[in-house]
This record gives C-alpha cells, structure tokens and sequence, in this order.
C-alpha cells in the first residue's frame, strides 16, 4: 500500500476545504472507528451531529463508539436520542441497528 493514502487520510483532505460537512465527518469516523481510534472517531460524529441535527446514521455510529468506550449511560442517551431522529426520518434500518444495541446495553448493565 506503499505511495496510497490510506481512506481516513482522504477524507481528512476533503475536511480541509470543508470543515463542517457531516458527510465528511461521518465518512472519516467510520474510518477512525474501523480503525479502533474510538476517541477521535467519536469527535467526529459529534462535530457531524452538530452540524446536520438529524444525522440518525452519525448519531448510531456515535453510540456504537460509546459502547466500545463502555461509556455506557451516555450511549443509551444518544442512542434514543439517535433513535427518535432515525424514525422521523423513516430511515427504518438505523432503527433496528440501534435497537440492537439498546439491548446489548441492557444486557450489559445485567451482568453487572
């Protein structure tokens, strides 16, 4: 992969000239989260939410970087938050995703 630029790279060029598209935003924390680069992936998504409020997608892969950081109240909290929006959006997918993961947060808080 020598003389490539790796895909977090591309989109930090793409930041450059436009710091706050979500898009953007979101693509590079996927790549961070993939990554395993929780804390920056999870700036991200926060800085994507701030500038697009309804991003149900940014705020499903912010509680996902919250539950791997075991942050686990405050991912319940974007996750319903993330939730709400995903349904006025009609995006039913992200729904589910977050369903899922409402319930392994459940299941979690159990073990304890």
């Amino acid at each position: 992969m020598e003389g490539r630029e790796s895909r977090a790279e591309t989109f930090r060029r793409l930041l450059e000239r436009d710091p706050d598209n979500p898009m953007v935003l979101c693509s590079l924390g996927i790549e961070l989260f993939k990554e395993g680069n929780y804390p920056e992936a999870g700036d991200c998504f926060r800085r994507a939410i701030e500038s697009k409020s309804d991003y149900s997608v940014a705020y499903r892969m912010l509680g996902r970087t919250l539950y791997e950081l075991r942050q686990d109240v405050e991912a319940r909290e974007v996750f319903e938050k993330g939730r709400e929006v995903a349904e006025r959006n009609r995006d039913l997918q992200t729904v589910r995703e977050i369903d899922v993961f409402l319930r392994r947060l459940q299941k979690r808080s159990e073990e304890r």
